[in-house]
């Protein structure tokens, strides 16, 4: 490819969809030429807002369209394997918001399409562009923390009630992306508890239980059924420990002196102390993660590079979100991963 501006469209332009628009549009190196929506008030709004951007209802325009290098897809979960499926055959590459599909064999079946066609696949796991979540990934990797022992998120509102998948599906790939991305590895099993307080069928709160093979353990709670709005992940090391909250405007990461060490004395054996030491915030260097996310998208294009949520990766967290659920039919009888 070039280093002129790729052109690339955008489907789907809804509640999420519209801020993938707002950023592509105004991405240097980027030439945004469609908006694609089933919505006519959606697409009233697109041309109103962006007069120089085609748009229209019909992916099938896009597809056909030799200039059209990348698509964004942003419709609902229960669309993105079909989609995806369709521009990757289309021979461009694409973006797929989270989760990637709403099965395991359905998010193989895409990777190994984008591998036969040599294009990119990337998923919107967004989290693991944010630069709190990076700083947090840094100091893992140079065992700033120690060992680590366990992780816990919380991602919890009183927010949009989805009736086309239920709180796991819709909140949980935010938090399961993190925790894979910063252990480096997928859990050995899955265990996972919801209920259903609103409608029939759909969770709206659930509790996901992580098992790793060498030890570790990680929990996701994840509710739209809350008073609370709580976006945070704490990781416990044999260091130090971490908390990353969102919510916070500006204090985003804070990080513990506080252990609990182990100690041989010559007369009493083995024996535990605690240790309580200084509280540091670290400055992080906040960006839009969004914006980060988009960039890096084009950059693979470009230069031919495997995004840092390439389709591998959807494809982990896919497993796990397929564990989870199955163990939520089997009143959370823990679920091994293959």
């Amino acid at each position: 490819m070039s280093n002129d501006a790729v052109t690339l469209a955008c489907v789907g332009a809804g509640y999420w969809g519209k801020n993938l628009v707002r950023i592509f549009d105004g991405l240097s190196g980027v030439r945004l030429k469609w908006v694609c929506d089933a919505s006519e008030k959606v697409q009233a709004g697109m041309r109103q807002q962006y007069g120089d951007v085609e748009v229209t209802g019909e992916l099938e325009q896009v597809l056909n369209d030799e200039e059209v290098e990348g698509v964004v897809l942003a419709v609902p979960a229960v669309g993105h394997f079909g989609a995806a499926r369709q521009v990757l055959e289309a021979d461009k590459h694409v973006y797929v918001e989270k989760p990637l599909t709403l099965s395991a064999a359905e998010a193989e079946e895409l990777v190994a399409l984008a591998d036969q066609q040599g294009k990119v696949l990337m998923v919107g796991h967004l989290m693991v562009y944010h630069p709190a979540v990076q700083m947090l990934k840094g100091m893992v990797e140079r065992g700033e923390l120690g060992e680590i022992y366990y992780l816990y998120a919380q991602r919890v509102n009183l927010g949009i009630v989805r009736k086309d998948e239920n709180a796991l599906w819709s909140l949980a790939p935010h938090d399961i992306s993190i925790l894979l991305h910063l252990l480096d590895q997928e859990p050995d099993s899955v265990s996972a508890r919801g209920e259903c307080y609103l409608q029939e069928g759909i969770e709206d709160v659930v509790f996901a239980s992580l098992h790793f093979a060498d030890g570790k353990m990680a929990q996701v709670q994840v509710s739209w059924l809350d008073p609370h709005k709580v976006r945070k992940l704490t990781v416990v090391g044999s260091r130090k420990m971490a908390v990353f909250d969102d919510v916070e405007s500006a204090e985003k990461v804070r990080v513990y002196d506080k252990a609990a060490e182990k100690a041989e004395y010559e007369s009493y054996g083995d024996a535990i102390t605690l240790r309580f030491g200084d509280v540091v915030i670290p400055h992080v260097d906040m960006v839009e993660p969004l914006k980060v996310e988009c960039q890096h998208f084009v950059e693979c294009m470009k230069e031919g590079k495997t995004p840092r949520s390439d389709g591998r990766d959807g494809l982990r967290v896919v497993r796990v979100l397929e564990a989870a659920q199955r163990s939520l039919m089997l009143d959370g009888a823990p679920v091994a991963l293959g």
